[in-house]
């Protein structure tokens, strides 16, 4: 049987994907509010700077896989405007509702869509842009669902990934300190779930890519 990770732990493949779901299960009303603690806010500023790299233009459509709580599809809509499309997709349906509550709220009505990103239900080359804000850890076959975005991306569109890398040697031990002593803390105190810190990794990192025309 086939291992992965899943935070700390190595566990078997088949079983990532339903230890991630009861994880996003436990913690979907409280995630922003999770988010806010755990990175003392900067995860909005590294979304808002995800937003200004998209470069989006009015009438692009954007797939926003593991969108959640729907902070991106919300800043995107207005950008690509009335003649474009936002696709608000994640695989877990507890953080898909709040999102979908949220857009709603703000007045914004965008597609919602419960997927899988290993097997997307959308057509080869349809969207300008896709993106994955700290989801992509989270997917047991990485090269699947990274296969799956550029399979639904026009030739040239983009591929936008915020995703956390290492930190640098320096702060490794004070890092260290906070991701296994504090951490585990603001999880229990906020979700009421140890496990709830499982997918939230080290520091900020945002890759660009594109799909390459097959002529």
């Amino acid at each position: 049987m086939t291992q992965t990770h899943f935070g700390f732990e190595t566990v078997e493949e088949n079983a990532k994907a339903q230890r991630v779901r009861k994880v996003f299960d436990s913690v979907a009303s409280n995630y922003d509010l999770m988010n806010d603690l755990m990175s003392a806010g900067l995860h909005r500023a590294w979304k808002a700077y995800t937003v200004m790299v998209a470069n989006l233009r009015q009438g692009d459509r954007v797939l926003d896989i593991a969108a959640g709580t729907g902070d991106l599809a919300l800043a995107f809509a207005p950008q690509v405007g009335r003649t474009g499309q936002v696709v608000h997709t994640d695989i877990n349906e507890a953080m898909l509702r709040v999102g979908r509550d949220r857009l709603i709220d703000a007045g914004v009505i965008l597609p919602t869509v419960v997927c899988d990103a290993e097997r997307l239900p959308f057509q080869e080359g349809y969207f300008d842009l896709v993106s994955v804000a700290f989801g992509l850890r989270n997917m047991t076959r990485k090269e699947a669902a990274l296969t799956e975005m550029c399979r639904v991306l026009r030739p040239g569109g983009r591929l936008l990934v915020l995703e956390f890398s290492k930190v640098a040697p320096p702060l490794e031990k004070l890092y260290d300190w906070y991701s296994f002593k504090v951490l585990p803390r603001l999880g229990q105190w906020v979700a009421g779930d140890l496990t709830a810190i499982a997918t939230w990794p080290n520091r900020f990192e945002c890759t660009q890519g594109s799909r390459r025309s097959r002529r």
